[in-house]
């Protein structure tokens, strides 16, 4: 179970950076029509599923984050059994949950329409996914100092954190930071899940 808790880790993020991408030049001119320029990310990533191939990022924000839930049930089967672990990989589980609740189809930032119920649903999960994924960071950080095949990602995990806080409530090029900065402590923290397994 911990093998497949860090392939899910790993390839995860890999997932949903590629879908980020690759639908963002499909969709350029679309993504242009809602608002969104790229030094300008409004609507992005969730206003992709609002374009022609919307299909893939909807069916992206499920399948990546059923595999963060399941990445965290393999973070808890490795790292020892303390309060902070259970918690920690509890918050990443919700973020996971966030992240699939992310599915329901957003509503554009600029429209002359009220808020749809899908739309307000979109935007509590993303709330949701802020208030669980960077929390678990700093839990897990915590955690991870009790294991010695974890304790030199501790403070690799809280300078993640210490720049990704400030720049996911943030619009603009600081979104794109706070993205990069998160798929990339998924893949080394997945990693190191995947060595510790063997």
């Amino acid at each position: 179970m911990i093998k497949l808790a860090a392939r899910a880790g790993i390839l995860g993020p890999i997932l949903f950076g590629v879908v980020l991408v690759t639908l963002t030049i499909l969709e350029y001119d679309f993504m242009l029509s809602l608002g969104w320029r790229p030094l300008e990310p409004l609507d992005w990533p969730s206003g992709l599923a609002l374009g022609p191939y919307g299909w893939v990022m909807t069916l992206t924000f499920l399948i990546s984050g059923l595999m963060m839930t399941l990445f965290a049930y393999g973070l808890r089967l490795s790292l020892p059994r303390t309060r902070w672990t259970a918690l920690s990989t509890w918050l990443l589980s919700s973020a996971g949950l966030g992240m699939v609740g992310l599915t329901f189809t957003t509503d554009p930032t600029i429209r002359t329409t009220p808020h749809t119920w899908h739309g307000l649903l979109h935007d509590s999960f993303f709330v949701v996914l802020g208030l669980t994924f960077m929390p678990a960071m700093i839990l897990l950080s915590v955690a991870f100092r009790k294991d010695p095949h974890w304790e030199n990602l501790a403070t690799y995990t809280r300078v993640t954190v210490a720049l990704a806080v400030p720049t996911f409530w943030l619009k603009g090029l600081a979104f794109y930071v706070f993205l990069l900065a998160a798929l990339i402590w998924c893949e080394v923290i997945a990693f190191r899940l995947k060595s510790v397994s063997k």
